[in-house]
């Protein structure tokens, strides 16, 4: 059981930091610091958008319209920390033997 825990808290941790690179990286696009031209930078937004997009697209259905601002992102960092909280006092209880 503890090791489902763990496997999915390497995944959690995981998406956590593909959202975190691909805001950093929208941030470097919108302000010209790094050039879309530039196929690399272009092969990775795509690539972190691709991935990210099934988890943000139910959201932004539901979420209101922000002039410019997009609040899927940390709906779903929110999301990632409670399901951590979560795994973790899974994991102390199977380790305590209350489950």
């Amino acid at each position: 059981m503890l090791t489902i825990i763990q496997i999915l808290q390497v995944l959690l941790n995981v998406v956590w930091w593909v959202i975190i690179i691909q805001f950093v990286l929208s941030l470097l696009v919108a302000f010209n610091v790094v050039n879309m031209q530039s196929n690399f930078v272009r092969s990775l937004y795509e690539g972190l958008d691709r991935l990210t997009e099934p988890l943000y697209r139910p959201l932004r259905r539901v979420l209101p319209q922000l002039q410019g601002i997009d609040l899927a992102p940390a709906v779903v960092l929110i999301g990632i920390a409670i399901l951590q909280i979560v795994l973790n006092n899974i994991a102390a209880s199977v380790l305590i033997g209350t489950v």
